[in-house]
């Protein structure tokens, strides 16, 4: 790890047509490279913040009801998405060049499913009231979570 001594904690949504904590689990190793996140704030905590071995809360999205749905943790130091580079991919981006790309990603290793855990679940419990994927139009597919919330959430799900 670097100078930061405390592992950080995160929320990853993923669409469980895509990749769901079944298929991460099944996967080799149980581990799945995150790929597809366009947008600049999730691609900057995954370029910037993210490190091996901090905690993931693995959650379905784009399904419902969408939720939690297991446990994870980033096995990887940060690296390009190769999507961005396939002209047959959904996640191609014609502006990114192998030598500048635009798009990074993370390696995540699924650890078990939980009990699902819908917003409304979660919003049950004061001690996420605070929690990003709870507030209004958050529509980010990548938020932190404080040690607090990751707490918590920890005993919830055990």
């Amino acid at each position: 790890m670097t100078a930061r001594t405390a592992a950080r904690h995160w929320l990853m949504k993923s669409e469980p047509e895509e990749c769901s904590i079944d298929d991460a689990l099944a996967a080799p190793a149980s581990t799945v490279p995150w790929v597809g996140v366009r947008n600049y704030q999730a691609r900057n905590f995954m370029r910037d913040a993210m490190r091996p071995g901090d905690g993931v809360i693995f959650w379905h999205s784009g399904c419902e009801p969408p939720g939690i749905a297991g446990l994870a943790e980033v096995a990887s130091t940060p690296y390009p998405d190769p999507t961005q580079f396939d002209p047959a991919s959904p996640y191609h981006d014609p502006r990114a060049q192998p030598e500048s790309p635009r798009w990074m990603l993370v390696d995540v290793r699924a650890l078990r499913r939980t009990p699902y855990l819908t917003p409304g679940a979660l919003r049950l419990h004061p001690e996420l009231a605070d929690m990003q994927v709870l507030r209004r139009g958050n529509r980010l597919s990548i938020t932190p979570v404080t040690p607090q919330e990751w707490a918590f959430l920890a005993r919830l799900l055990a």
